[in-house]
């Protein structure tokens, strides 16, 4: 477990202050904009500490870029991502659980580790975005490990 610098805590307070993923380009301008003295490696790092140690989870962009976001669940879950805003709920599917387990056993595999995220539009996105486009500007990702 790593220490509680002034840089860390300023990362989390950040992420405790939004929803939704946010890549660490746009945690860094946050902190920079509130005033915070911090480096964009700095930023990374914590970040990458905060994931390793499960206080934060992480998904990938479709252009590979990592976003990560405060984790309230901090057992194994599954994440339900609007890919237009960006806003994540965080769910839990038994049935994708016993779905797995079953799929690993049928082909003899043990100690199967797995992610799943779903991605649409949230409500708010889809009231605002007109019937049958299928532009979607903001947050793009693909699942990674939790």
């Amino acid at each position: 477990m790593q220490r509680m610098t002034r840089q860390r805590q300023a990362v989390l307070d950040e992420l405790r202050r939004i929803d939704d993923f946010r890549s660490a380009q746009q945690v860094f301008e946050d902190l920079r904009e509130d005033g915070h003295r911090v480096g964009l490696a700095t930023v990374y790092r914590n970040l990458q500490g905060l994931a390793s140690e499960g206080d934060v989870d992480v998904l990938r962009a479709v252009d590979g870029e990592n976003l990560y976001r405060l984790c309230t669940n901090r057992g194994h879950h599954h994440h339900l991502v609007c890919r237009q805003c960006g806003h994540a709920e965080e769910i839990a599917l038994s049935e994708i659980e016993a779905w797995v387990t079953e799929v690993a056993r049928q082909h003899g595999y043990t100690q199967v580790d797995h992610s799943m995220e779903l991605f649409g539009l949230c409500a708010t996105c889809s009231a605002a975005t007109p019937a049958g486009s299928s532009d979607q500007v903001g947050t793009s990702t693909s699942p990674t490990t939790d």
